[in-house]
């Protein structure tokens, strides 16, 4: 009996395969019994082409409609009516593609020549992009190229994008052997008269930027000792000295001879900083007094008197110290904030202020030296947001309120400041040490240098901080950098003990003319009022 069983199994899969009798029609088949009886009724005489056939579409979704939409009735083509006129037209246009070309006719007919008027909106003839033969027709009259007046069109300012070349290379490359790696110590300056100067152990050399020579100003007597710090005067002549022996030596470059030597502070004097705008109202009453011998000098060498003014010093011991050079007593007074040693120093550019950072994570603010010498030793601010040594200082030489600070490894932030309302503009997490900072007028930009982990330079759009462009090429950290005295050249000097020249600022040529026009205008005018 089992194999019956397996039997009508099998009867019953294989009736699967089999057609459905009692199922309903399908949807192929009612359509096709449809077609044919709707074609059988438009064919047949006597009954109306027109026949409902509602009763097997599928019911239309939007009944408000009185449109349909044409069947296409026992094809798979949908041939347009056209009217007599749109015939000729085609009828023409086949005419005129397949007829052939004899080379004795005159000329297209004048039946022709309407027609392509009354087509086209002109003659075809005389109008051709491509003519093989004769001279080039001109364009039919009152004919106007759009294209023609796109291409002619210039390009508007606002549209230009304005860009400049950076270079990734440095222009020039200097070695500096025995440099001192040290953080604190402020090693290099460049003079308004293009001499750069670095202190290389206990030496210090001169580089001629403009000639190429370099030049010995000084070496100190005990081999033990070395240079911690470096500063111009205003006008180039003078360069002051900071020592590891707790000394300020004042130098006169051009004769290459020592004017003095001021014993202070009792420890190395890690920075420096020149303050020219007390020496002009300082000196300009000693002249109203009435001060024989000083009035005489400054008539007989005005380079004296842009370069006798006081100096400021700040010392391993947290010490600042105000320095008058023209006098026996040359220590004016002592400003005292700092816990630890004072690596930065900067005067404002209208003379105001006196910033000053130090190993304490400190950032001080203090009042300009007054007439006669005296000084407010009264601290005016004192910000603590740094979380590591404060040695980049840099004021805006465009905007005199502003100052800008850099931390050590512990803090990486670069801090911009409003000096007024003592408020933190903008913070900036560098992810790198920052050594030092200087704003770069030419483009408005920030500078700054690097130590570990970065160990280059980089270039920031202020006020928004936003990332121009990165140096490399130093090889240990970037312990120094200064602009040179147009603002087109960035130096920088690392552990490495190299010296690098990058040409980052250039200025626009056009403006370049301007502001030297300027200048001279200005230097012509205060000649005459000297004389």
């Amino acid at each position: 009996m089992a194999h019956f069983g397996f039997e009508n199994d099998i009867h019953s899969i294989l009736k699967l395969d089999m057609p459905i009798t009692n199922a309903p029609m399908a949807r192929w088949q009612r359509k096709a019994s449809s077609s044919n009886t709707s074609a059988t009724n438009g064919l047949s005489p006597g009954k109306s082409a027109n026949v409902s056939l509602s009763s097997s579409k599928t019911p239309s979704k939007t009944p408000g409609k009185s449109k349909k939409t044409p069947s296409k009735m026992g094809g798979d083509r949908f041939i347009p009516i056209r009217n007599s006129k749109q015939m000729d037209v085609a009828n023409f246009l086949l005419s005129k593609e397949n007829e052939p070309v004899d080379a004795n006719a005159a000329g297209p007919s004048e039946s022709q020549k309407a027609w392509s008027v009354s087509l086209n909106g002109y003659n075809i003839e005389e109008a051709k992009i491509l003519h093989l033969g004769g001279k080039p027709l001109n364009a039919p009259e009152g004919y106007q190229n759009n294209l023609k007046v796109l291409y002619s069109q210039g390009t508007t300012p606002a549209s230009v994008k304005k860009t400049r070349y950076i270079s990734s290379t440095p222009d020039r490359i200097l070695d500096a052997p025995d440099l001192r790696n040290d953080f604190y110590l402020n090693l290099l300056d460049w003079s308004s008269r293009n001499f750069l100067a670095v202190a290389l152990h206990n030496s210090v050399y001169l580089w001629d930027a403009t000639q190429g020579d370099i030049h010995l100003l000084m070496k100190m007597e005990r081999e033990e000792d070395y240079v911690c710090s470096l500063s111009w005067t205003k006008e180039g002549s003078y360069l002051a000295v900071g020592t590891s022996d707790c000394k300020v030596q004042l130098w006169d470059v051009e004769n290459q001879k020592r004017l003095r030597s001021m014993p202070s502070h009792t420890a190395r004097v890690g920075s420096l900083s020149w303050n020219d705008h007390v020496l002009s109202r300082y000196s300009l009453s000693l002249i109203q007094k009435g001060e024989t011998k000083w009035s005489q000098m400054l008539l007989q060498n005005i380079s004296n008197l842009l370069n006798s003014f006081p100096s400021l010093s700040g010392s391993r011991s947290g010490h600042i110290h105000h320095h008058d050079v023209r006098v026996a007593d040359h220590h004016i007074c002592t400003l005292a904030a700092h816990s630890q040693e004072v690596c930065g120093l900067k005067w404002s550019p209208d003379g105001r202020y006196l910033a000053s950072g130090g190993n304490d994570n400190l950032v001080c603010l203090w009042p300009r030296v007054q007439e006669g010498g005296a000084s407010d030793s009264q601290l005016i601010r004192c910000w603590s947001e740094h979380q590591g040594a404060v040695k980049a200082l840099a004021w805006c030489p465009w905007q005199s309120n502003i100052l800008a600070s850099g931390g050590g490894t512990s803090d990486r932030h670069i801090r911009i400041w409003n000096v007024n309302s003592g408020s933190c503009i903008s913070s900036l997490d560098t992810q790198s040490q920052i050594s030092s900072l200087v704003f770069a007028p030419n483009y408005k930009e920030l500078v700054s240098a690097h130590g570990y982990a970065h160990n280059n330079v980089a270039i920031w759009k202020y006020p928004s901080l936003t990332k121009v462009a990165e140096l490399n090429g130093h090889e240990d950290r970037v312990l120094n950098l200064i602009l040179s005295p147009d603002f087109s050249t960035v130096a920088t000097v690392a552990g490495d003990e190299t010296i690098r020249l990058w040409k980052s600022f250039e200025m626009d040529p056009v403006k370049k003319k301007a502001k030297e026009r300027m200048i001279k205008s200005t230097s012509s005018v205060i000649h005459q009022s000297i004389r």
